[in-house]
């Protein structure tokens, strides 16, 4: 188990670098970057991409190939602007000054932000992860007792209920929930129940401990309920699956034979080997659910978290924050994912890691 687990935090490193790697090639092939914003943001263009104007001259771009802005612009104050993002350099270079300040968690400082990325990280960590776990345990607490019931009664009505619930939830977005939440719950149509905007009050800090509790239940009531649709149908029925298939193998017969109880043999025996497939899968629930699966949840509710400093920091090309984030969350799930390999071992001591990796 330690050689194997040593193994793993040794592919670590390699596997981080594969990803930045490859998606710092993908940002040097793709149009536009920070100067292109910066000179368009200048001409009062807002966000529009320098290569849709016309009457232009040539500016080099983060990539090392040519954009296109209006003439007469200073090309003095596009060198400053290249020799100050670091664009002077060649891409290999810039690359490798990158992947070395990652190995002391230096993740640089914001190009429009003024800030370094690892600030801006901790300060939206707290949001994402408000949303992230509170959807995550409501997500477990339903779908699996509730996957559990239906295959201990596989066909009965309450089966095909409940089934028909999950397939609703299961075609209607996350997002779209959302917003149907607010028309009915958040002042849209009818009841004006919950707050439509931010994670607290305004007055927040003013309120006893009791009443910012109340007041951050009250906020983060919908944005879960919201989280939480797009994910417990799936996890419900894979639940189900499992222990079905679990049910039906021999040794619950032989269990059964014996005279053992149906709660023994659910508990003891079908339980620990029918959670392995869901444990398995937890890692990408919780990165998804934490980073990416909150992204629109997080616009619709104006919810400033890591999923929206990333979607902005994609439509700014604030590169820093990009590689920044990518290298957070990559990190997040590959110690995520070796936890789940933990987790395994102590739910089924049979399994053998090291025989596995042979």
């Amino acid at each position: 188990m330690l050689g194997y687990l040593l193994r793993r935090l040794l592919l670590i490193p390699p596997t981080l670098f594969g990803i930045l790697l490859l998606n710092f090639l993908i940002i040097q092939a793709a149009p536009g970057g920070p100067i292109e914003q910066i000179l368009a943001q200048s001409q009062g263009i807002g966000g529009q991409s320098m290569t849709q104007m016309d009457n232009s001259s040539e500016v080099s771009d983060a990539g090392g190939g040519t954009s296109r802005g209006r003439q007469g612009m200073d090309e003095r104050l596009i060198a400053e602007l290249n020799q100050q993002f670091g664009f002077d350099r060649p891409a290999y270079e810039r690359f490798f000054s990158m992947v070395g300040d990652y190995l002391t968690f230096d993740l640089g400082e914001s190009f429009f932000r003024g800030r370094s990325v690892t600030q801006l990280i901790w300060d939206k960590l707290p949001v994402s992860i408000s949303l992230g776990l509170w959807s995550t345990l409501l997500i477990y607490f339903i779908s699996i007792p509730l996957g559990i019931s239906k295959a201990l009664r596989h066909g009965s009505r309450f089966d095909v209920w409940t089934s028909s619930l999950i397939i609703v939830g299961y075609a209607i977005p996350g997002f779209l929930f959302a917003i149907l939440l607010i028309v009915l719950f958040a002042g849209g149509s009818y009841w004006d129940i919950f707050p439509l905007r931010g994670l607290t009050s305004d007055n927040f800090d003013q309120l006893s401990t009791w009443g910012q509790i109340k007041d951050y239940v009250w906020h983060i009531t919908l944005p879960v309920l919201a989280t939480t649709i797009a994910g417990f149908a799936t996890l419900t029925m894979l639940t189900k699956n499992s222990f079905l298939d679990e049910i039906h193998k021999q040794y619950v017969l032989t269990a059964r034979a014996k005279g053992a109880s149906e709660r023994r043999i659910l508990y003891g025996h079908v339980f620990r080997n029918a959670m392995l497939i869901i444990i398995a899968g937890m890692p990408t629930a919780l990165v998804s659910i934490f980073f990416t699966g909150s992204l629109l949840i997080e616009v619709i509710f104006s919810l400033d978290g890591l999923g929206l400093l990333g979607f902005e920091a994609v439509i700014q090309r604030d590169y820093p924050v990009i590689f920044g984030t990518l290298y957070f969350f990559t990190l997040v799930g590959l110690l995520l994912k070796l936890i789940s390999d933990i987790t395994y071992m102590l739910i089924d001591p049979r399994i053998d890691f090291t025989s596995r990796e042979n």
